[in-house]
């Protein structure tokens, strides 16, 4: 169990200040209670959710690197698995990742002020737009 620190929150607006005041679980913790919020790693065993989804108000799924890919598949697989809750990608994420994270079904970015200064907002809002790019909408006409 963790609580929330210091982070900022990227939406589509921009920039925000984290409104979970919430304590954090892993997976493999007791999952009984009612609006949780659980934190992921890219290695996260996903059936250990399997009959909590609708008690869970926030996941947050931690990016190891910027150049690992696992935390976008794990967020597919939780909205295809009925997860509508709040979903958070958290740690090594870069502006230029924002539109993919939206696309693969992360609601919000949390970042470090450290790397909020050096990628500030109107880097990040540059990708808030993020259905524009979808090429798979395009194809679709």
């Amino acid at each position: 169990m963790q609580t929330t620190a210091t982070a900022i929150i990227m939406r589509d607006k921009g920039f925000m200040a984290d409104d979970w005041d919430g304590t954090f679980w892993t997976a493999d913790e007791d999952l009984n209670g009612d609006h949780l919020a659980v934190d992921l790693g890219p290695e996260a065993d996903l059936p250990a959710l399997t009959g909590h989804l609708d008690r869970i108000a926030l996941i947050r799924i931690r990016f190891a690197s910027f150049a690992d890919g696992r935390s976008f598949t794990l967020a597919r697989r939780l909205r295809a698995m009925g997860y509508r809750g709040r979903l958070r990608a958290a740690g090594h994420v870069l502006a230029d990742q924002y539109a993919m994270a939206r696309r693969a079904g992360f609601d919000e970015v949390e970042i470090a002020p450290a790397m909020a200064a050096r990628q500030p907002e109107d880097q990040w809002l540059a990708r808030a737009d993020w259905r524009a790019g979808d090429y798979q909408a395009r194809l679709k006409g």
